[in-house]
């Protein structure tokens, strides 16, 4: 019900809860801004040593962090001013971390507007992996086998997911009719992703820059991959015509991470999951303690709130994108579960 999500949006309003925290994100940045220089410092002193091999994996880590910075900014959160949002989002997340800005927006706001809703929420569009049964599983042996144990494959596929990332951007800018601030997105996006392998092939011997390349997308894939993996997978699925109250909506098809601060640290906010769908432009510090307005809610109104540790949340992860799997498997014999799945 709308007066539901009204009364708890007044409470965290009277809290004080949606007032931006600008100083503590300015100095998130700096910190990660200095944390890339010192990436490429060591990288420069290293040289064609193997060592390099952890700098990569750094810059994997530091690139996924600016990239949840990024998500902050555009979700409004940083700055009061629009523009100030935009133009951090646009150059932390395009210039450095590879990802088209107008792409990721018209995708994300999709999800935020209908998460786990079948036919409306992008992210859960079949693909290699499918998160609810479809309606043609895999005919091919292979096809059907890697179908049923999807939940094992998903996490080693991460490894590829920026790669996935940049292409979808870059593609989604060049195709695009319209977009705002397209020449400049794409001059950013070329120079970012042309930079990196530049600056390895040039300073490392082939063999080695190949390997270094590899394992900073790797790593930012799985961490981006396996944070934002959790925070729907599992919970849910709407059909596409059913109508749900948009609190009831939320809060069902979204989990948390339990870990505090140091959840915090790690998924950049998104640990709070539920606040985060609730509360899109609330800056990620306050919501822990939107969080507590939000269980005493549930728990007056009978919602069921969901918070795990992020073991479970992957090992939940695993097991229900595998029975979504061997569920395609009855979908052949059984024309009761193919029409209603």
């Amino acid at each position: 019900m709308a007066t539901d999500y009204s009364s708890v949006l007044k409470s965290v309003q009277a809290l004080g809860l949606l007032k931006r925290r600008r100083a503590s994100y300015v100095a998130k940045i700096a910190v990660l801004l200095i944390a890339l220089a010192g990436c490429w410092v060591a990288f420069a002193f290293l040289g064609d040593h193997w060592a390099q091999l952890g700098i990569a994996a750094g810059l994997g880590v530091v690139f996924t962090q600016v990239l949840f910075l990024s998500h902050d900014a555009a979700h409004r959160q940083i700055f009061e001013s629009n523009k100030a949002n935009e133009w951090t989002a646009l150059l932390l997340g395009t210039g450095l971390g590879g990802v088209s800005l107008a792409w990721w927006n018209t995708k994300h706001n999709r999800h935020h507007k209908s998460p786990n809703q079948i036919g409306k929420d992008p992210d859960i569009d079949a693909s290699v992996v499918h998160f609810f049964p479809p309606a043609a599983p895999p005919r091919s042996r292979l096809g059907r086998a890697m179908h049923e144990r999807q939940g094992w494959w998903f996490f080693p596929l991460l490894v590829v997911e920026a790669l996935n990332l940049h292409q979808q951007s870059v593609v989604d800018v060049l195709t695009r009719k319209t977009m705002k601030r397209r020449w400049l997105e794409l001059s950013l996006l070329v120079f970012r992703l042309a930079a990196v392998p530049a600056l390895a092939f040039v300073f490392l011997p082939p063999g080695l820059a190949v390997l270094f390349l590899v394992v900073q997308v790797a790593v930012t894939g799985v961490y981006l991959g396996s944070v934002f993996a959790v925070s729907h997978i599992g919970m849910e699925i709407v059909p596409a015509d059913a109508k749900i109250d948009f609190l009831r909506r939320q809060v069902r098809t979204s989990r948390n991470i339990r870990g505090g601060r140091a959840a915090s640290a790690f998924m950049g906010g998104l640990n709070y999951q539920i606040e985060h769908h609730l509360f899109p432009n609330m800056p990620r510090a306050n919501l822990r303690y939107a969080r507590t307005v939000l269980q005493s809610f549930c728990l007056e109104h009978d919602i069921a709130y969901h918070e795990v540790s992020i073991h479970r949340a992957w090992a939940i992860v695993v097991r229900y994108l595998n029975e979504v799997g061997l569920a395609g498997r009855y979908a052949y014999s059984c024309p009761t579960f193919a029409a209603l799945r």
